[in-house]
């Protein structure tokens, strides 16, 4: 009765909360990637593993396999459980792989740990990605999606900056021993505060839940909003997505995405493992090639808020084939012998470029499809997009490797950024994605009561 008797006190209860804790295990999730970049010239300076540069990247790639993999499960599994439970098994599986990590007694047991810890790491992103659209105001979709995201370069962030103090004196296993610190301080809160998906709810048959949820949060449900008849076939619904996605009228735009966020991906994660060695090969010493991935991930963070901002004004496409575009432009300038601030400015620009455009990708995807599909798109565009990140790090070792010049390790990622621009250019108008989800629903409701 005090639900109904006094519904502005529930509508006080806002989204920030969801987002902070999405923020959080973000930040983890990307220093948990990042970490590894930032510890490179360690193992290959390490004289009893003997390690490539061919066998770093091998490694750097096999926690990016493991994403792939526990992405794709997560996604099948969070129609079942939800959105929440997903987002706090996977911040304990993966802090418990970073403990296996720090005590790998080999290199072949070390690329095993990082294989476990990427299935964790997986589920994370897609769901708080969901999540986070789900609870933001509609109006700021874009901006919310930047703000949680930048959490991945925050992430970064910690990994140069512990990297620089404590690499040289502790060595690398202590960089893993800190990614297992979301257990005590994410956890708790995730378990505490996380609410669930008021849409998989709403899916699942618990209407009350749902709208309760949506009261609380001051949310309005996108199915609430389509109709009654829409609402109750969500279940029906959510079995179609897939098809949805794949039909004539989407096929485009789901494949372009994919596309993207393969380049995308390649991007963040070629450059964020490689960086600070393909910076000591140019002759800078392990402070100052730390120094650059650092200013990468600043300037994913300033730049991706900055056009997140602009993109929720004029549009996520001509916003993101800027950054792709600027990420080509810059990635051409490193190959250059420019000064080392010209350089600095380079680095921070391609990280709004690769880190950032990959925000502004998956914020593209959220935007354009409607909440019966949202999940589904999501999963289907980041799994498409591992396929590039787990290439980044074997395409980073085999240019350093093979000899053919500090230049080419720059090379090697233009043409990704390039084809970036080009495949987003070339994504389709909403309408086409709403009506097809559209008539996929009327579809279902008009079979259902045939």
């Amino acid at each position: 009765m005090d639900a109904v008797a006094h519904p502005p006190s529930i509508r006080r209860k806002g989204s920030l909360p969801v987002v902070a804790i999405c923020f959080a295990s973000i930040v983890f999730d990307g220093y948990d990637l990042i970490v590894y970049g930032s510890v490179v010239p360690n193992l290959l300076a390490d004289k009893s593993w003997h390690l490539s540069p061919a066998q770093v990247g091998a490694i750097g790639s096999y926690a990016l396999m493991g994403m792939l993999i526990g992405a794709l499960v997560a996604g099948v599994i969070t129609d079942i459980v939800g959105r929440r439970k997903i987002v706090i098994a996977s911040v304990t599986w993966f802090s418990l792989a970073m403990i296996l990590c720090a005590l790998a007694p080999s290199p072949e047991l070390l690329g095993l740990f990082r294989f476990v810890a990427g299935l964790g790491l997986g589920g994370v992103v897609p769901t708080a990605i969901a999540l986070t659209v789900e609870y933001a105001p509609k109006e700021r979709r874009n901006l919310y999606n930047a703000l949680m995201y930048s959490g991945y370069s925050v992430g970064g962030i910690l990994a140069a900056v512990l990297a620089l103090t404590l690499l040289a004196e502790h060595g690398w296993r202590l960089m893993f021993w800190i990614g297992a610190a979301p257990l005590v301080l994410v956890l708790p809160l995730a378990i505490r505060y996380l609410p669930e998906s008021a849409n998989f709810l709403l899916a699942r048959g618990r209407r009350a839940e749902a709208e309760a949820l949506a009261a609380r949060y001051g949310l309005v449900l996108d199915e609430i909003a389509a109709g009654e008849a829409g609402a109750e076939q969500e279940p029906a619904t959510r079995t179609r997505s897939i098809a949805v996605l794949f039909r004539r009228e989407n096929l485009a735009a789901t494949a372009l995405f994919g596309a993207a966020s393969f380049c995308g991906l390649l991007l963040v994660y070629g450059l964020n493992t490689w960086l600070p060695q393909i910076m000591r090969a140019a002759g800078y010493p392990l402070g100052s090639s730390l120094q650059f991935l650092l200013a990468l991930n600043l300037g994913a963070i300033v730049g991706t808020i900055m056009v997140s901002f602009l993109a929720d004004r004029v549009g996520s496409k001509i916003v993101t084939v800027g950054a792709f575009l600027a990420a080509t432009l810059c990635l051409y300038l490193l190959s250059l012998r420019l000064g080392t601030g010209v350089l600095m400015a380079c680095v921070a620009v391609a990280g709004l470029g690769s880190v950032g455009t990959q925000i502004l990708v998956n914020g593209y995807v959220a935007t354009h499809f409607p909440a019966s599909v949202r999940a589904t798109a999501l999963g289907w565009s980041l799994g498409v997009g591992r396929l590039g990140a787990i290439l980044g790090p074997l395409l980073g070792g085999w240019i350093l490797g093979s000899g053919l010049g500090v230049e080419w390790n720059f090379y090697a990622f233009v043409l990704p950024a390039l084809l970036g621009a080009v495949f987003i250019a070339a994504v389709p108008g909403m309408r086409a994605g709403r009506a097809a989800a559209g008539l996929a629903r009327r579809e279902t409701v008009g079979g259902t009561t045939a």
